[in-house]
């Protein structure tokens, strides 16, 4: 898939009047993303001039963006922040689709999907960058745009549509972080079980902000789309964090504890076949996608999720025959989330392309005699 980006550059030598469509064609790949950022930067650091109230021109250019697929106009606005939003936006976007090209094996030949911890955690710096972009945007941006012109906005650029996109970043974060612990050896059960938890809370979060999104727009095709990718992800993050409270439960010695996590185990096997079904619905949803297999965490939850409930139940079912009131699913524990957004601060103006000549004073004769008609008497 190729990427264009059409943007305006507003020529400072010449003013106003003049100005330079300059198009980008890049090829897909790390090297043309990081190409297509630094201009967004560069371009971003001279649209700042805009914003400045000194220079009155807030609203003067007109902003127009289009979908490239069929030409079709997304937005005309006249405002220059709405554009900051836009560029930033893009900045986030192409920051998440290099966040997934570094979980792409360079080899797609191979039958197994490997990818190196380095990969990996470059992978978790790039989602928290891109989350910074986008909490910048809810918190600095969107404030600054008047009500009308907020609500015109399409609705992936809404703020609650951006906060789920957010906390999706924050809770892959997570997700490749829990694929590291699995990988290491040295990775506690309590660690495993703490990352398993935070990336469930992110889910939910994003799950709950796209939601509302949804319910607001009368369910925008991106919107829906993506709130599908969400609830099919939130129910593997909540199998995952069952699974791993369940072991933990296990260690104890007490019987009830068995019989508790032994609940666990089976909630993830529930949740892991619900979790299947929800990626079936996400990629028959229009536009249709395909799954990827499952790797990294998954990948290993996959296979022992079901073989531990099957083990446990054969161990401790007999208990539950005697009591069904044990049959109860403990509480999932709490955590303080670890992973935030990165800080982003918008870069500095580009005071030269705004630099206006200042003209020199001309004086008239008849205005000279008449500021001589003023002067003091001595």
């Amino acid at each position: 898939m190729d990427l264009i980006l059409i943007f305006l550059i507003l020529n400072g030598d010449c003013g106003l009047d003049t100005h330079t469509y300059i198009v980008l064609y890049l090829k897909r790949g790390g090297s043309a993303i990081s190409e297509l950022t630094k201009a967004l930067e560069e371009y971003l650091s001279l649209l700042l001039g805009l914003t400045n109230k000194e220079h009155g021109l807030e609203e003067l250019v007109e902003f127009r963006w289009k979908e490239l697929e069929d030409g079709r106009q997304v937005s005309c606005v006249q405002n220059s922040w709405f554009e900051v939003l836009s560029v930033l936006h893009m900045m986030a976007m192409l920051t998440l689709m290099e966040a997934n090209l570094k979980l792409i094996p360079k080899e797609s030949a191979l039958s197994e999907r490997l990818v190196s911890p380095d990969c990996m955690r470059d992978a978790v710096d790039l989602l928290l960058k891109a989350a910074g972009y986008l909490n910048f945007c809810i918190h600095n941006v969107l404030l600054r745009l008047p009500t009308d012109i907020k609500n015109k906005l399409p609705s992936v650029m809404q703020g609650s549509f951006l906060e789920a996109i957010s906390h999706q970043a924050l809770a892959q974060g997570t997700e490749v972080q829990l694929g590291l612990a699995v990988q290491s050896k040295n990775a506690t059960l309590s660690v495993k079980r703490r990352l398993a938890c935070e990336q469930l809370i992110f889910f939910a979060k994003a799950y709950n902000c796209c939601l509302s999104q949804v319910n607001a727009k009368d369910g925008a095709a991106a919107s829906k789309k993506q709130l599908l990718f969400i609830k099919w992800k939130h129910l593997e993050a909540k199998a995952a964090a069952y699974y791993y409270h369940g072991l933990i439960l296990d260690k104890c010695t007490e019987p009830s504890s068995h019989v508790s996590a032994m609940c666990c185990f089976l909630a993830a096997e529930e949740l892991l076949v619900e979790s299947k079904k929800a990626c079936l619905t996400f990629c028959l949803a229009e536009p249709t996608t395909r799954a990827s297999p499952p790797w990294g965490a998954m990948k290993h939850l996959h296979k022992k999720i079901p073989e531990t409930a099957m083990k446990k139940s054969q161990m401790y079912g007999y208990i539950l025959e005697q009591d069904k009131g044990l049959k109860k699913l403990p509480e999932l524990p709490e955590f303080q989330l670890s992973l935030k957004p990165d800080e982003y601060e918008l870069p500095e103006v580009d005071s030269a392309k705004w630099e206006i000549p200042v003209p020199a004073v001309q004086t008239t004769l008849k205005e000279h005699l008449n500021d001589a008609d003023h002067q003091p008497q001595t």
